[in-house]
């Protein structure tokens, strides 16, 4: 780099030296899993995560209602989860968090559409479990931390977790295969 496009602020030092280590990064992970890299099975690993998720809170749900043995369903839950979602970013390239000087136009739009989708998701589903965690403690004072603390963690949990997941997801199910080069 010379004097002229050397970065000069810590700001610019940090997306110049994060670009360097997603471009590193892409290079890594093109050549993985390439029979997972089709819109069937894309969409298919897509599900798995919402199946993953949803399973999660739903065991947050038996949790609040005392069921103990739920708990068991979480680490299921995240022996599922944690593969699916680790395949998805592979095949999906990780452009959900790809730095925006590595993307063109359409990638730049599309990756902050659905981010925006996965704001959304965050707030709209995270408010229920919050307020049970809430007022789970203030209207039942009496009620142990397993049912209200735990359960409710359980259920924040899967619902930062789908908003997180949220663009990745859409832009997996939304890319078009690649057509191969000749």
């Amino acid at each position: 780099m010379t004097a002229a496009t050397e970065p000069t602020t810590l700001l610019d030092r940090y997306r110049a030296r994060r670009v360097r280590r997603w471009l590193v990064r892409e290079k890594q992970i093109a050549g993985m899993l390439p029979g997972w890299r089709t819109t069937p099975r894309r969409r298919a690993l897509v599900v798995l995560v919402i199946v993953a998720l949803t399973v999660l809170f739903v065991t947050g749900l038996l949790c609040a209602f005392g069921l103990v043995w739920a708990a068991l369903f979480a680490g299921l839950s995240a022996l599922v989860f944690v593969p699916s979602w680790t395949m998805l970013r592979i095949v999906s390239q990780v452009q959900d968090n790809a730095p925006a000087e590595t993307l063109d136009e359409l990638e730049f739009a599309q990756r902050e559409t659905a981010r925006s989708f996965g704001l959304t998701v965050t707030q709209s589903l995270t408010v229920l479990p919050m307020m049970y965690l809430i007022w789970s403690g203030a209207l039942f004072p009496e009620a142990d931390a397993f049912r209200t603390a735990y359960a409710g963690g359980v259920m924040v949990l899967a619902t930062v977790l789908a908003g997180g997941c949220a663009p990745a997801m859409v832009l997996a199910w939304n890319r078009s295969d690649v057509e191969p080069e000749n």
